[in-house]
């Protein structure tokens, strides 16, 4: 059957299911990425090396897929190219510090090592699959999450996914008494708190889901009669944050209501003869805004001071804190840390190498080696030392210009959307001081994922900014 016309075009029941498959296509990835968000959720927050393997060629594939239907449907848009742009360049300065620079000789060593940055070049190259398979993530959802509908959902999976954890992480407090819980055997009583083998890494979920469902409820993102429901899902995640007994959470929660504070009369603009019109006018007062700042910043560095000397310990063991003389504080460990960058302070030790670095500024009996710096921003200053610390610097510039763009977007869905997205972020940005949360795949996930809620443009918007 003769499909081209004698002009050379594509007849049309061609083209319709050209479309069509288009289509199927676009809505696979979308919900493909939705479930991705749920399952890396599952497996102790994706911490096991092949289970990260499986989500970057889960990734990977959903791109591919992606790539079909970008040139059967003739679109190749891609909408926060800015904020994209500084985590491929991080990419690509993570694999420099990979390569070669000539063989070094070893006394004594038959074999001349590799001589490259990256003090571990094979866990610096599994770093960029991971942190390239998060970009690609973030990327397809700005492709396939530009609708309010769609955003919408996305939004429900993930506060429905810090709720679940949450439940879980009760119900496995209060009933389990040995090892192992349902579909989780490696876990045992009082380690950790939900799915997480730590309970900080489970505060770093619930950080992302109060800050999102908070600004929701406060941005009017919700009807009212759907309010009650976001309520009833705020309590759960308060309460498990509270119960997993993570100082860390505690103090960005409190960061996160504090920055709500300050940014609600932006994200909610005053109208006359409102309910809540004296409310706004006096945090609208300089006074009233330079206190809450003050507080702001008492709060982060004392809870800098009271969390760093917090005693670290290899173990999980109840008590084991107490008993353990080996044990060392965050404070040892980011002075250790310190000493480590000033000694790369231009390129560092390579993205995922710190673990294999660190031992030799570490002051200890190698007893009790730390894995990570127990505070993100240090760590990516020793591991991609003055250059990756820029890229860092320009990310989040770039990442904050966006975001006052968004938080004054004139519907009032988008702006709630936003301001929720903000707050996870702001509460990741605190707790990131002291612990490794992004360092598991469903945390770092819905942590780019917050980002694209944040900034991205909507399809209606961009017509009308057109």
């Amino acid at each position: 059957m003769d499909y081209v016309d004698a002009a050379g075009h594509v007849a049309a029941p061609v083209q319709h299911r050209v479309r069509g498959f288009a289509d199927v296509s676009a809505k696979t990835v979308f919900a493909s990425l939705l479930a991705l968000i749920v399952l890396t959720a599952v497996p102790y927050g994706t911490v096991e090396p092949w289970w990260k393997a499986f989500f970057i060629c889960a990734i990977m594939t959903l791109s591919l897929l992606s790539v079909v239907e970008g040139t059967l449907s003739g679109s190749w848009h891609i909408g926060g190219r800015e904020q994209l742009i500084p985590l491929v360049v991080a990419c690509v300065f993570a694999f420099l510090q990979t390569v070669p620079f000539g063989a070094r000789a070893i006394p004594s060593i038959t074999h001349a090592s590799w001589n490259a940055v990256s003090a571990d070049p094979y866990g610096t190259r599994f770093f960029v699959l991971q942190l390239l398979a998060l970009t690609l993530a973030a990327a397809l959802l700005f492709r396939y999450a530009s609708t309010e509908r769609r955003l919408r959902i996305v939004i429900n999976v993930i506060i429905a996914v810090a709720v679940v954890s949450a439940i879980f992480g009760m119900m496995r407090q209060t009933t389990q008494h040995s090892a192992g819980f349902i579909f989780l055997p490696l876990i045992k009583p009082g380690q950790g708190y939900g799915q997480f083998v730590n309970q900080n890494h489970f505060a770093f979920l619930m950080e992302m889901g109060f800050g999102l469902t908070l600004g929701m409820i406060l941005g009017g993102g919700v009807r009212r009669e759907r309010a009650l429901i976001c309520f009833a899902a705020l309590l759960p995640i308060w309460t498990a944050l509270v119960l997993s007994n993570s100082r860390g959470g505690l103090l960005a929660m409190l960061v996160q209501i504090i920055a709500a504070v300050l940014v609600f009369p932006v994200v909610v603009p005053v109208e006359p003869n409102s309910a809540g019109l004296k409310v706004l006018q006096v945090v609208r007062l300089w006074p009233v805004r330079v206190l809450l700042l003050v507080l702001l910043l008492l709060g982060v560095v004392g809870g800098t001071l009271w969390i760093g000397g917090d005693r670290l310990a290899s173990r999980f063991e109840p008590g084991h804190r107490e008993r353990d003389p080996s044990a060392v504080s965050r404070k040892e460990i980011w002075q250790a840390t310190w000493d480590m960058w000033k000694a790369h302070p231009i390129a560092g030790v390579g993205m995922g190498g710190y673990w294999v670095a660190i031992p030799g500024y570490h002051n200890a009996s190698g007893t009790l080696v730390p894995q990570e710096a127990h505070n993100d921003y240090l760590e990516l200053l020793a591991s991609g030392g003055i250059v990756g610390a820029a890229i860092g610097i320009w990310f989040g510039a770039v990442l904050f210009k966006r975001v006052r763009t968004t938080l004054r977007s004139p519907g009032r869905f988008r702006r709630a959307a936003s301001f929720g997205a903000v707050l996870g972020i702001v509460g990741v940005g605190v707790h990131s001081l002291f612990d490794f949360g992004l360092h598991m795949i469903v945390n770092a996930l819905i942590f780019m994922t917050l980002i694209v809620i944040a900034t991205t443009v909507l399809n209606d918007e961009s017509k009308a900014m057109s």
